[in-house]
C-alpha cells in the first residue's frame, strides 16, 4: 500500500495496472484498481432535450401512446391537459385514442363545474397553441355527440358556444386593441371557422347540418375585421375566407342572400382606400381572384362525352406514328392519312411472316426465327436514334 501511495495510484480502481514486486524474487505482477468516474448528469437532464421542449411532457405516456386512465393524476385538469398536449404532438393518434378518452371523461365528468372546466381547457388549447384549432374543432365535435352528461347549465356544445360568445361580443374592442390582443382575437376567429366546418348539428329528422349561429357569427367577425383595416386584421380575414369562403357562399346562396358579393366589394374598397401594406393588398387581390374561380372548385357542367377530333384538341396526341416508304412520318391527324395508310398496307406482302402490328408469326425451330438477332449493331442503333429524332423534329415543324 505504501508503494501504491508513492506512485500516486488511488485505491479502489477497476483498471488493472502492473506493479513490480519489491521483493528479492520477482513474482507475478500485482494489480491496482483505479476509481470509476461516475457522471452526475441525469438521463433527464435538459441537455438531452431539444430547445423549447417541455421535459414534463409525456411523463404519463407509455410507448408513445396516452394512458387513457384517470389513475395517477391528481386532478381531472391534469389528465385532460396531458391528452391535449399529446394530440398536439401526435395528431395521428386522434382516431385510435379518442374513444377511450371519451369513456374516461364520461366516468369522471359528472358535475357542471367539471364540464365547464373541460370546455375551458379545450378552448384555451385551441386558441393558444398554433395549428391546434382544427384538431380542437374535431375534438369538440366528437365530444358534443358522445359525452353523456347534460346538466341544467347546458351540454358540452352549448357551453362551448357560450364560451365563444364571450370572446365574440368583444370583437370591436379586440380588433382595435394592441398587437397581443389582436393576435389572441385572430386565433379565436380561426378556431370559430374550424368549428363552423367541423361541428355537426343533427336535426330532428336525422339530417346533419352546420351550426347556424356560427355562420352569422363569422359574417359579423368579417365586418369587425374590415372596420379596422390594419395589416394583421386583413390577413386574418383572408385566412378566414380561404378556409370557409366556399362553404359560406353556398350557405348564403341557399338563403337567397348575396352576402359574399358584399364581402368582395368590401375587399375591393379596402384595396383602393386602406393604408395597408402592398403585400396585404396583393393577398386581398389574390383572394378576389380565388373567389372568381369558384374558390378553386371544378364542377362538371355536362355529362362526359366520347372524345372526337371535333371536341377534343388532344384527340390525336396518343395516336401511333407511321412512316411512308420515303421515311416521312404521319399520324391519324394527317389529312392524307387514309391514302398513306393504304400504301403502308399494300407493302405488307414484303413481310408475309408478320402481322400488321408487328407480331411475329414464326416460332422456335423456324430457320428465319433462329437467325434473328434481337440486338441491333451499335452503329445501326445510333443511326436509328438519329433518324427518329430527325423525323420527330420535322413532324413538329
Amino acid at each position: 500500500s505504501e508503494h501504491l501511495q508513492q506512485t500516486g495510484i488511488p485505491f479502489g480502481s477497476q483498471d488493472k495496472i502492473s506493479v513490480p514486486d519489491s521483493g528479492p524474487e520477482m513474482g507475478e505482477p500485482r494489480v491496482a484498481v483505479a476509481p470509476v468516474v461516475k457522471s452526475k448528469l441525469s438521463a433527464k437532464a435538459p441537455e438531452f432535450y431539444p430547445s423549447g421542449y417541455n421535459q414534463n411532457f409525456n411523463q404519463n405516456f407509455a410507448d408513445s401512446s396516452f394512458e387513457d386512465t384517470y389513475d395517477g393524476y391528481v386532478t381531472l385538469a391534469e389528465y385532460v391537459q396531458d391528452f391535449l398536449n399529446h394530440l398536439t404532438e401526435q395528431p395521428g393518434c386522434f382516431d385510435t385514442e379518442i374513444e377511450q378518452f371519451t369513456e374516461t371523461l364520461n366516468g369522471c365528468v359528472t358535475a357542471d363545474e367539471a364540464l365547464q372546466e373541460l370546455v375551458e381547457l379545450i378552448y384555451q388549447q385551441a386558441t393558444s397553441v398554433p395549428n391546434f384549432s382544427y384538431m380542437g374543432a374535431r375534438l369538440c365535435n366528437y365530444l358534443s355527440h358522445r359525452l353523456t352528461i347534460s346538466p341544467q347549465s347546458g351540454n358540452f356544445r352549448q357551453l362551448l358556444l357560450q364560451r365563444c360568445r364571450t370572446e365574440y361580443e368583444n370583437r370591436d374592442e379586440a380588433t382595435k386593441g394592441d398587437e397581443t390582443t389582436r393576435k389572441q382575437f385572430h386565433a379565436f376567429v380561426l378556431f370559430l371557422a374550424e368549428l363552423y366546418l367541423n361541428l355537426e348539428i343533427k336535426g330532428t329528422k336525422g339530417q346533419v347540418t352546420r351550426a347556424e349561429i356560427l355562420q352569422e357569427g363569422l359574417r359579423e367577425l368579417l365586418n369587425a375585421l374590415f372596420c379596422n383595416p390594419v395589416d394583421s386584421n386583413l390577413i386574418c380575414a383572408v385566412k378566414l375566407l380561404k378556409l370557409t369562403g366556399s362553404v359560406l357562399e353556398d350557405a348564403w346562396k341557399e338563403k337567397g342572400k348575396n352576402d359574399m358579393e358584399e364581402v368582395i366589394q368590401r375587399i375591393e374598397n379596402v384595396v383602393l382606400d386602406a393604408n395597408c401594406s402592398r403585400d396585404v393588398k396583393h393577398m386581398l387581390l389574390k383572394l378576389v381572384e380565388l373567389r372568381s374561380s369558384n374558390w378553386g372548385r371544378v364542377h362538371g357542367t355536362s355529362p362526359p362525352r366520347e372524345a372526337t377530333p371535333e371536341n377534343d384538341p388532344n384527340y390525336f396526341m396518343n395516336e401511333p406514328t407511321f412512316y411512308t416508304s420515303d421515311g416521312v412520318p404521319f399520324t391519324a391527324a394527317d389529312p392524307d392519312y387514309q391514302e398513306k395508310y393504304q400504301e403502308l398496307l399494300e407493302r405488307e406482302h414484303l413481310f408475309p411472316d408478320y402481322e400488321e402490328n408487328g407480331t411475329d408469326l414464326l416460332g422456335p425451330g423456324d430457320l428465319y426465327f433462329d437467325d434473328i438477332d434481337d440486338e441491333m449493331d451499335p452503329e445501326i442503333e445510333e443511326a436509328y436514334e438519329k433518324f427518329c429524332l430527325e423525323s420527330e423534329r420535322k413532324r413538329k415543324q
